[in-house]
């Protein structure tokens, strides 16, 4: 694979976990919420939201960055 191509696709494979992170941020709270803010606003739920949304965007992340270089170790 072309050089200039590996790191165009490698700062897409950065940036798209960001993206999808902040929109998974976004909509956890009318996913997983219940409606009910006094559990919103517990620790507990803010330590789920944020580890889900860590672990969607760093499973991204391996995926973007394991299809961009696995063939350009040669």
């Amino acid at each position: 694979m072309d050089n200039t191509l590996t790191v165009i696709l490698g700062i897409v494979a950065i940036l798209l976990p960001l993206v999808v992170g902040r929109l998974f941020w976004k909509r956890f709270d009318h996913y997983f919420g219940r409606g009910d803010e006094a559990y919103m606003d517990s620790l507990e739920y803010f330590l789920k939201k944020i580890g889900s949304t860590v672990l969607v965007a760093f499973v991204i992340l391996w995926i973007g960055i394991s299809l961009v270089f696995n063939g350009s170790a040669s």
